[in-house]
């Protein structure tokens, strides 16, 4: 039976505690709140934003929105074939840095699973060691490596590649972790060394889900390898500054639309390349 409403008034009546959080909780809720949004004015005021600065930032980005259509195109050959070029010299950047990421990390990911060392303190270290490389983020890996190695590709092929060794090295890992001993105790019960239980037990468990982090973290290095071109690395990133900075906002668009288009049509080869290898039945749309 439906409690009615006057048997809720009844019983909070009798057991008030029950219908309301005691005092001190009630006072820790009203407490954080508070801080809450006391730090979210104070950030509001610390960073000067405000109605005023807002409404005239909107004036000005329509301004560089109107240039957006329609879409600029180029009256000649020469000049796409630049745009061309520096599309390809990103995919190759985001290319080479995940397979050299991919190819350091897979032998140090088998290090920091625990399921195949079984030495605490040397995995425990692999894995710390995964997480320092994880702090430095891309745009600053290519920073240091363009003031080591000049201008170029090579600094952003070496910043996404150091940076996925850390990334790789853990989802490889944790992945490698996940799997069943089911198939590592057949191989063993067949008299398998302890190498073909990796590559016989271990392996096909989890290279989908390695081919998967490869595609998908190739796909995220595209878009990285754009921004380390804004700084120096080479690539599209490059040309896309250099006509920011010279106001030509309607090359700026279509540049960005070039790229929009790749990594959608990157994202779809993917998604392809998944179901092709891994097994999935429907095709990606």
């Amino acid at each position: 039976m439906n409690p009615t409403q006057d048997r809720i008034d009844a019983a909070r009546a009798r057991v008030p505690r029950a219908f309301r959080a005691p005092a001190p909780v009630r006072l820790r809720r009203i407490a954080v709140r508070t801080l809450l949004v006391g730090l979210f004015l104070w950030c509001l005021y610390d960073f000067d934003i405000t109605p005023a600065r807002i409404w005239e930032g909107l004036g000005r980005f329509g301004t560089v929105a109107s240039f957006m259509f329609p879409p600029h195109v180029w009256d000649s050959w020469a000049a796409f074939s630049e745009i061309l070029e520096g599309l390809g010299e990103t995919l190759a950047i985001a290319f080479l840095g995940t397979l050299l990421g991919a190819i350091v990390a897979f032998p140090l990911s088998f290090l920091g699973a625990k399921n195949i060392n079984r030495l605490n303190f040397l995995r425990l270290g692999v894995r710390r060691g995964y997480d320092v490389i994880r702090a430095f983020e891309t745009l600053i890996l290519a920073l240091i490596f363009i003031r080591a190695f000049g201008l170029g590709p090579l600094p952003g092929i070496l910043a996404i590649a150091v940076s996925e060794i850390g990334t790789f090295a853990k989802l490889f890992s944790e992945a490698i972790e996940n799997t069943s001993d089911r198939p590592v105790d057949g191989v063993r019960a067949s008299g398998g060394s302890r190498l073909q239980q990796i590559r016989f037990g271990v392996m096909p468990q989890v290279s989908p889900v390695i081919l998967s982090i490869l595609l998908y973290n190739f796909e995220s290095n595209v878009r990285s390898g754009t921004i380390l071109g804004i700084v120096g690395a080479g690539g599209i990133g490059f040309l896309l500054s250099d006509r920011i900075a010279a106001y030509r906002w309607d090359e700026a668009w279509s540049i960005i639309f070039l790229i929009i288009l790749m990594v959608y049509v990157i994202d779809w080869l993917s998604g392809l390349i998944r179901s092709r290898l891994i097994g999935t039945k429907e095709l990606p749309k």
